[in-house]
């Protein structure tokens, strides 16, 4: 078996408590935008990076209504949240030169939810051949810049 080291997860999961509360809820309201990778905040929703993103340039539009299903927030909410995925979309293709998009959702923690209670919408680049050995069989994936990186690059657009 083959061992790939990522020490900057440890900080991350060393203080992570599952138990305190929603992440979704907690991080926009601490006020700490940089800290905590929120690159936008709109009326009714906040666009984050994945922390562990599909690839570079993978964000998060999140509503700031706790809701674990679509059908659970007011029209306010999904209306910004579609026109915040367009213009997410937009500046993504041009700051990575990403022929191609995943823009979904998983609602609920059978269909893949990371964080079941508060839905949040993906926006996520790709590019021809990015699916490969490395992802499909080795379940690993190579993220050529950090997520500091990332959010300066994807923060300077909005």
């Amino acid at each position: 078996m083959d061992h790939l080291w990522s020490p900057w997860r440890y900080r991350y999961v060393t203080r992570a408590d599952p138990a305190s509360g929603c992440v979704f809820c907690e991080k926009p309201a601490q006020q700490r935008d940089e800290e905590n990778f929120i690159v936008h905040r709109g009326e009714f929703n906040f666009v984050i990076l994945n922390l562990y993103p599909y690839s570079s340039g993978h964000l998060l539009i999140v509503p700031y209504a706790h809701a674990a299903t679509l059908d659970r927030v007011d029209d306010e909410t999904a209306v910004e949240m579609m026109r915040m995925a367009r213009r997410a979309s937009g500046l993504i293709r041009k700051a990575y030169k990403a022929p191609g998009m995943n823009i979904g959702m998983n609602v609920g923690e059978c269909a893949g939810a990371g964080v079941a209670g508060h839905i949040h919408l993906h926006v996520v680049p790709r590019w021809p051949g990015d699916v490969n050995f490395m992802t499909a069989a080795g379940e690993t994936r190579i993220m050529p810049e950090d997520l500091r990186t990332t959010f300066e690059k994807l923060r300077s657009g909005w």
